[in-house]
């Protein structure tokens, strides 16, 4: 029988474990799914051979998840030997505390890309995340217990994309939304403690890419926005499609949208671009307008990101851009600095991280023009290539790749 503190401590290390706090990073791209983090008083200049490393794990498997953060823990993905697999990490140290498994290994399409994509989501004591095979697994964020299981195809009639399903799920409010896509319905939303189907897109029928959906409120409308190879959506919270506008992408369409205001843009690679679609009521209705169709930012998968005015990303074409979200216009463009890959913002400076050589460099935000203040080589850069987006949380930037991660200490002193 356990004495009265026990009982005490083990509440407590149950209620920390599935305890989101301010400064956490607990879902993909950030707490507003940006790629901007909120934390303030960091380096604004590195030193030589970068910021300081305080721990690195290694033992996580292969594959391109980034991280998530919800208080005093870490969760990733990896695949190892025939499966893939969800681990939680300790926050200082990186110790880990729990594994459990999501779904079969392998690597889907061409290029031998295996491992899992998706990054997972934290919602209080729950967890969810997607294998690359289509499994969506809800796990309890104390122990790695499985809650529910849910499959993209067999359940919702998803087809596999051609490099498998990547997407990060939503979590608003009771409900997971997430894309299968196909003919019953591209987008889904389940509750979120049973993974019974609430409703689906069943007049929204396009094929799932590699996109994440974000939430907004737009027209004075809550919905979910998702890029898709046919299209850029919002639906509304109850399965409506609330507006719709014809956009065709090649191969991978894969950044996720980015709002502001009515406005909506996105980008993919293969030379599409990126377009800004503004959203009008029309009496009782919603309906699109596109304000721009550009090739100036062609973004493959490394995201681009909105700071102010401007939006930030790397450019198939041109290397990394800055780029006026309002007229499409190029205010700078770098192709020779740190080299194509993802990036993340934090106080005032963005953080880019090369797909293909280990570099990440810290620039500052500002349509003034390239202004680097700070690179380093991360050690053991994986191959085939690191495609884990930076994270920048609790003062700490995250690098995550393949089978490691690294934990830099960025804070200002």
């Amino acid at each position: 029988m356990l004495h009265r503190c026990e009982v005490l401590v083990v509440l407590v290390v149950v209620l920390v474990a599935g305890t989101c706090f301010g400064g956490d990073w607990a879902e993909w791209w950030g707490p507003n799914r940006d790629g901007c983090s909120p934390e303030t008083g960091l380096l604004k200049a590195w030193p030589e051979g970068g910021p300081k490393l305080l721990w690195r794990a290694s033992g996580l498997g292969a594959g391109f998840s980034t991280v998530a953060i919800a208080g005093e823990r870490i969760y990733t993905t990896g695949e190892e030997g025939r499966s893939c697999y969800v681990h939680a990490l300790a926050l200082d140290g990186g110790q880990k505390l729990w594994s459990t498994k999501l779904g079969k290994a392998g690597a889907p399409g061409w290029g031998g890309f295996k491992g899992p994509r998706s990054t997972p989501t934290i919602d209080g004591d729950l967890l969810f995340v997607v294998g690359q095979y289509g499994e969506l697994v809800c796990l309890k964020t104390a122990d790695g217990a499985e809650v529910w299981r849910k499959h993209m195809s067999d359940d919702f009639g998803g087809e596999l994309p051609e490099w498998g399903y990547s997407e990060s799920v939503l979590v608003d409010g009771d409900q997971v939304v997430c894309t299968p896509g196909g003919s019953k319905g591209a987008i889904v939303a389940l509750d979120k403690r049973t993974g019974r189907l609430l409703w689906q897109t069943k007049d929204f029928t396009d094929e799932a890419h590699y996109s994440s959906i974000v939430i907004a409120e737009i027209a004075g409308v809550k919905q979910y926005v998702q890029l898709t190879p046919a299209s850029v959506v919002g639906v509304g919270t109850d399965g409506t499609v609330l507006w719709r506008t014809e956009r065709k992408g090649r191969t991978a369409v894969i950044p996720t949208p980015v709002v502001r205001g009515d406005k909506v843009y996105v980008t993919s690679g293969y030379g599409v671009g990126c377009n800004l679609i503004e959203v009008e009521r029309a009496s009782d209705k919603l309906q699109a307008r596109q304000v721009y169709a550009e090739r100036n930012i062609a973004n493959q998968h490394g995201g681009a990101l909105c700071v102010g005015d401007y939006i930030y990303g790397y450019c198939d074409s041109k290397g990394w851009v800055c780029q006026d979200m309002a007229t499409g216009e190029i205010k700078w463009a770098e192709k020779g600095e740190v080299g194509k890959g993802s990036l993340t913002y934090a106080d005032g400076r963005l953080y880019l991280r090369a797909e293909d050589k280990g570099t990440v460099g810290l620039i500052e935000a500002t349509p003034a023009g390239y202004q680097e203040v700070g690179r380093f080589v991360q050690p053991d850069f994986g191959k085939p290539k690191t495609w884990p987006h930076p994270v920048v949380s609790g003062k700490k930037l995250y690098l995550r790749d393949q089978g490691h991660l690294f934990c830099y200490d960025v804070q200002a002193r």
